[in-house]
C-alpha cells in the first residue's frame, strides 16, 4: 500500500556551509559556548540565557535565544545539545519559534575547518507559520544572510583568538551588527 509524505508548509531544510582558518577545536571551542555567542555573532543573536548548564561540551545544555535575521521581526525559540562529538560537532533539539534539529559537523582541511550546518525546522512563530506559504523565498534569504554574517564573526572571532599582538587584535574590525533592530 503506497503511503505519500506530506511536508508541511511551514518546514525548512538548509545545510550551510562555511571554511574558516583554524582547527576543528577551536572552532567547537567557540560554538560550544552559546553564552558568547551575542557577542561574536550580534548581527543574529540578540540574547542568549543559559537555561541549565550541561555536562562535558555541552552536552544536555538548555539554552533560550534571542534572534534576528535582517528581516524586521525577532525570535525566541530554546535548543538542548542532545548530541556532541568533540571537536567534530555536536547537535541541537530547538523547540519556540522553531521546532527541530541542527547539527554541527566540522571537518579539518589543512590549516582551514569545513563547517557544515544542518537545520531542519518547523518555523511555528505565527507571523512564519502563517506567511511562509506566500514568503518562503523571502524567509530562506533571510536565514543565508544570518548565516554569512555567522561565518564573517565567527572568521573575526578565531583571528581575534589567534591575533599575537594587542594591536593585531585592536586591528581587526567588529563584527557584522544587527540590522532594523533598536534595544527597547
Amino acid at each position: 500500500m503506497p503511503t505519500s509524505l506530506r511536508v508541511a508548509e511551514n518546514s525548512y531544510h538548509f545545510v550551510t556551509r562555511w571554511r574558516v582558518k583554524g582547527t576543528c577545536a577551536e572552532v567547537s571551542d567557540v560554538l560550544e559556548r552559546v553564552s558568547d555567542w551575542p557577542r561574536w555573532w550580534p548581527a543574529v543573536y540578540l540574547g542568549v540565557e543559559v537555561l541549565k548548564p550541561g555536562g562535558p561540551h555541552g552536552i544536555g545544555e538548555e539554552v533560550g535565544l534571542f534572534t534576528k535575521g535582517w528581516l524586521p521581526y525577532t525570535l525566541r525559540w530554546q535548543f538542548t545539545v542532545v548530541e556532541e562529538n568533540y571537536p567534530n560537532g555536536f547537535a541541537i533539539a530547538a523547540r519556540g519559534d522553531f521546532v527541530g534539529r541542527g547539527v554541527w559537523t566540522l571537518k579539518q582541511d589543512g590549516d582551514r575547518v569545513n563547517v557544515t550546518y544542518d537545520w531542519d525546522i518547523a518555523a511555528e512563530k505565527p507571523l512564519l507559520r502563517t506567511l511562509t506559504p506566500l514568503l518562503r523565498p523571502l524567509f530562506a534569504a533571510n536565514h543565508r544572510w544570518a548565516m554569512r554574517t555567522g561565518e564573517q564573526s565567527l572568521t573575526l572571532e578565531l583571528a581575534r583568538r589567534n591575533a599575537k599582538t594587542e594591536s593585531e587584535r585592536q586591528a581587526i574590525p567588529p563584527p557584522p551588527r544587527p540590522t532594523l533592530y533598536r534595544r527597547a
